[in-house]
């Protein structure tokens, strides 16, 4: 296989590089990643004990009642974890926590979207959770408060007449928070444990490697509910912004789910891709990867690896089970892949803004494609250059991005940061290691 076409090293050390996958033509010039990570204009910190940590914003612990009503939440217990479904409204603030899972307030693909295309109709069970909740003081309060707030920022806060909130009114604008395809996984904290001032924000790689497997485990439950819960979602796009240059509304950690009702062109071209060659995820993905020395960590049932052709410097993680779809994965693989995942996000750092984003098999493919996460650095903004020529800058070279991971893998599990993970040379590289394309 010629690999050249797409990572090929020139004399003076730029590597042009084409995404198998994507057709993204991009260069990277050796010496632009001494350019700094931190993005944004510094600001003198404020010492911590100078504000309250949990009500930094809509989403700490004391705001609970500023976003919408609870689906659940994951408490850590002596017994090990507990996910607590359909709390209360009364008991929000004196029930403990590490991740809850809300709606979105403001859903990219809103309810009426999929009322008025699909004639959708929430599910029985869901109304009756509505109303169960509106049935008490705290919960019909709650959501008055909620929808009385999406209806001014709706308007911009201009006053206009609109239909009176009774009670029906009420339940009727409240419905996209139980019926609706947008929802997130929350974490408890805004700041780390230890935070000396307000510029110490927790971030996925300063969770514990149980919190994070945790996290998982809370997303790819709330994958599932959205299948569940609409048949018209063929897709459900799971990423996760983490700082303002990445698109977060809020610096605090969290993951992002959406209900769509196609597969987008990115899984499309992989999708046709597959079915010309079922192995394309090994010869394009792990095997290119090895060639080149671009495998930065691996366990029993992942695999991470240095990206090539993307406009950021980007870290990828795939599962190498046979099992295509999250939901699918066996304990063991989940935590295998939550443990790479984390180990990535930590050796990233909790100053570089980053999105993360999913991929898996759709549920109504018939050709199996890798579950794979992108760890992309949001650390550069694409210009002129790039809009006149279709040819990417990344400020990276795949080989100097990884350089800058590994030290820190190894820091960071000689320090118990992160766990099960071999590191750059411990690696084995196992041609064809994505077992994917095999029967379960």
């Amino acid at each position: 296989m010629q690999y050249s076409v797409y990572y090929n090293t020139m004399p003076d050390g730029t590597v042009k590089q084409v995404n198998p996958f994507t057709g993204n033509e991009v260069w990277a010039v050796p010496g632009r990643a001494a350019r700094p990570h931190r993005n944004g204009a510094a600001i003198t910190p404020v010492p911590i004990e100078r504000i309250d940590r949990d009500a930094a914003c809509a989403f700490c612990a004391k705001r609970q009642f500023e976003v919408t009503p609870e689906k659940s939440r994951w408490m850590q217990t002596e017994g090990g974890w507990r996910e607590v479904v359909d709390l209360p409204a009364a008991a929000y603030l004196s029930t403990p926590y590490t991740f809850r899972r809300i709606a979105n307030l403001f859903e990219i693909v809103p309810l009426e979207y999929w009322k008025r295309n699909y004639d959708y109709r929430t599910p029985h069970e869901e109304m009756e959770r509505l109303e169960h909740y509106a049935a008490t003081p705290e919960g019909l309060e709650h959501l008055r408060a909620v929808v009385e707030y999406k209806r001014r920022s709706l308007l911009n806060g201009r006053v206009t007449q609109r239909d009176p909130l009774d009670h029906d009114t009420l339940i009727a604008e409240s419905e996209p928070f139980y019926g609706g395809c947008h929802e997130l996984i929350v974490a408890h904290d805004h700041y780390r444990r230890d935070a000396q001032t307000d510029a110490d924000l927790l971030s996925t790689g300063q969770l514990t490697p149980d919190e994070h497997a945790i996290y998982m485990r809370a997303t790819v439950d709330a994958l599932q509910a959205i299948l569940h819960r609409n048949r018209y979602v063929r897709y459900v796009s799971v990423f996760q912004n983490w700082l303002a240059p990445a698109g977060a509304s809020y610096d605090h950690l969290h993951r992002q789910l959406v209900g769509i009702d196609e597969w987008g062109a990115s899984i499309i071209r992989q999708v046709k891709m597959l079915k010309k060659n079922p192995n394309v995820f090994n010869e394009y993905g792990a095997n290119l990867a090895s060639l080149y020395n671009l495998v930065i960590a691996e366990n029993d049932h992942a695999l991470a690896f240095v990206g090539i052709g993307h406009r950021f410097p980007t870290i990828e993680i795939y599962s190498k089970s046979t099992n295509d779809r999250p939901w699918e994965h066996s304990p063991e693989e989940m935590a295998a892949m939550s443990d790479l995942v984390h180990a990535c996000h930590a050796a990233t750092g909790p100053e570089v803004s980053c999105n993360e984003e999913w991929y898996y098999t759709p549920v109504d493919a018939i050709v199996k494609m890798p579950w794979h996460v992108l760890i992309k650095w949001r650390i550069s903004v694409p210009a002129g250059f790039e809009g006149g020529t279709s040819i990417h800058i990344n400020p990276m070279t795949p080989i100097e991005l990884r350089d800058r991971l590994v030290p820190k893998l190894y820091e960071m599990r000689d320090t118990g940061r992160v766990r099960n993970v071999l590191i750059a040379e411990e690696c084995r590289l196992t041609p064809n290691a994505l077992q994917y394309y095999h029967n379960s």
